[in-house]
């Protein structure tokens, strides 16, 4: 079992969590984690998510332009 120390909403405060016993095969980098303290279990994420990029689009937008008469 891999010990961390992470901040724990029931025990309002820094605890000592680790991983059960994983049944999915992870092993040590199992993302569901369990407060030694209190029982509260935790999914670490294990995605990234996708990146937007707002200035490309500031960028490709050019702003019309009138022309005198």
């Amino acid at each position: 079992m891999s010990h961390r120390e992470l901040y724990c909403d029931v025990c309002v405060g820094v605890a000592l969590f680790e991983a059960p016993p994983c049944v999915d095969s992870h092993g040590t980098d199992c993302p569901e984690l369990i407060c030694t303290d209190c029982g509260a279990a935790v999914v670490i994420a294990t995605f990234t998510p996708p990146v937007t990029r707002l200035a490309d689009r500031r960028r490709r937008r050019q702003p019309t332009r009138q022309h005198a008469a």
